[in-house]
Formats: structure tokens, C-alpha cells, sequence
């Protein structure tokens, strides 16, 4: 097991302990190592990713959903979308994979502290997201940071993450505000209708002392970032994070790379200064 523990390519045993449903194809999964000792020692920090297999089908990079203040288990939520996602979610609780990680750089909440934070998601790219702001608002943490704006959105009711956090556990945080919308209109739905970029602008946060963090489909990043220019945001107060093209993790197969720059070694968090600063084949 020593050798499993050291060897970043080698995945360890691990077992589902819990599968949470969060959308119709988005499934959190709680995963605990089945060595206890490995357990104990695992670290990740927010917004790092970890390699799930999938035994006899493949493996996949995840981002850890979970907050690195969660020390007994590691929560993934994945959305089921190829080989890989379409096996975890057939999948029933008790199921082994295999886990490796933790892999990439995080967002720098080191450099974050005594400041104003906006998160600002879209569907499942909340997912990386939580990991941070479930840190930020853990009790221990708290009061190293100022007021904190979640605005997320996904196109209807069904296809938001996290409810249980979105609507009752966050907005119930000192200095904490969540802002929710879908696409368009729903009978059961009395929240606010609109694209995340435009509910953006309608909120009009101010940048002042304030660090934003955003993930989401591209098309939405796109249309956010110029909306964030529009408040006065200046690029290197903007973090976003370039999971996606993850594959090996460390650096070895290439398939990540930008120009000289390598996702899974540089990244996959960058703020928009050094976004801008990639070729154009990004």
C-alpha cells in the first residue's frame, strides 16, 4: 500500500459510500479510501481534482466537490455525460473504484483573505466551486473573509446543484447572499428568470475589494466576463479554472498543454490575466 500511496499514477482502492442525487443526470458521489491510514493523510485543497476508475470501463479527472474541512470523505459530483460518468452512475452504494490525486494547483484563498468574495456559477460548474465556498464559510474559517455573493443559475428548476445549500444551508451564513435563476419560466418556480450573465449586471456587484471566481459552460463564462468588465473588474481579480482539459493529471500525456503551459501542472486555476496571456488556440 506504501507503494500505492506514492506512486501518482497507481490508483487506490476506494468505496461509494453514499450516492446523492442532485439533478435528473447529476449525482454526487461520497467516496472514502478503503485504507484508513490513507484516509487520515489524504489533503486536497479547493478547486484541486482527483482520478476516479471505474474498473473495467475507465478513468475520468473530477473535481472535488467537497470542502477540504471534510476530513472523513471526499465528495464528487459528476454529471453523466460519456463512458465513464454513464458507468459511476450505474454504480449502486458499496461499489470500489479506484482514486488518485490529488492533482493541479487551487484557488489562492491564502491571498483571498480580508477580502469580499463573489462566486459566480452556472449548472455543473458549481461544482468546483462548493468546494471553496463551503471552506470560506466553515466557522473556522469565517472570519478571514468579507461578505460573500454566490449568483448561480442553470436552465430550469431540476437542473440546479446543491439545492439543500443554495436555498437553506448558505444564505443562512453571516454576511453570505445567494442569488439563484433558471433560463426561463416555470410554474413552480417564483425565483428570477434569466441568463446568469444578465442577472449578473442586474446585480451589479461592486468590485471594490473583492475577488470573483466563475465556472460554468464556456458560452456563459464568455458573456460573464464581459459583464464583470462592464462593474469595473479588473482582470487579475478573476479566477476561473480550466478543468476540462485535464487528462493525466501530471504532466505526461501532453493532451493538456496550451502553448508552454500545461492545465494539469500550471493550472487548472488561472485568473483572467493569465487567461488572457494563453494563445489563441485556447
Amino acid at each position: 500500500m506504501e507503494q500505492a500511496v506514492r506512486n501518482p499514477l497507481l490508483p487506490q482502492p476506494a468505496t461509494i459510500e453514499k450516492i446523492i442525487p442532485e439533478t435528473g443526470d447529476v449525482n454526487t458521489f461520497r467516496v472514502t479510501l478503503d485504507n484508513a491510514e490513507a484516509m487520515t493523510r489524504w489533503r486536497h485543497e479547493p478547486g484541486q481534482l482527483a482520478m476516479l476508475s471505474v474498473f473495467g470501463v475507465g478513468e475520468a479527472m473530477f473535481s472535488i466537490s467537497s470542502s477540504p474541512t471534510q476530513r472523513e470523505y471526499l465528495e464528487f459530483s459528476i454529471k453523466r455525460m460519456g463512458k465513464v460518468t454513464t458507468a459511476l452512475h450505474g454504480l449502486e452504494e458499496g461499489a470500489k473504484i479506484g482514486l488518485r490525486g490529488p492533482y493541479g494547483n487551487y484557488f489562492p484563498y491564502e491571498k483571498m483573505k480580508g477580502k469580499d468574495l463573489l462566486f459566480i456559477g452556472g449548472g455543473i460548474g458549481l461544482a468546483p466551486l462548493r468546494s471553496l465556498i463551503d471552506f470560506v464559510l466553515a466557522d473556522e474559517n469565517r472570519g478571514d473573509y468579507g461578505k460573500v455573493e454566490i449568483i448561480y443559475g442553470a436552465r430550469s428548476y431540476d437542473d440546479l446543484c446543491f439545492k439543500r445549500q443554495i436555498f437553506e444551508e448558505w444564505p443562512q451564513k453571516e454576511g453570505t447572499a445567494v442569488y439563484t435563476t433558471i433560463d426561463r419560466e416555470e410554474e413552480q418556480w417564483d425565483g428570477h428568470v434569466g441568463f446568469v450573465p444578465a442577472y449578473v449586471e442586474e446585480i451589479a456587484p461592486a468590485a471594490g475589494n473583492k475577488i470573483a471566481l466563475t465556472c460554468g459552460p464556456p458560452i456563459m463564462i464568455k458573456f460573464v466576463l464581459q459583464a464583470m468588465e462592464k462593474l469595473g473588474f479588473k482582470d487579475e481579480q478573476i479566477y476561473s479554472t480550466l478543468e476540462l482539459r485535464m487528462k493525466c493529471g501530471i504532466g505526461k500525456c501532453g493532451r493538456c498543454n496550451i502553448g508552454s503551459k500545461f492545465v494539469c501542472l500550471d493550472g487548472p486555476v488561472f485568473n483572467l490575466t493569465e487567461i488572457k496571456e494563453l494563445p489563441p488556440e485556447f
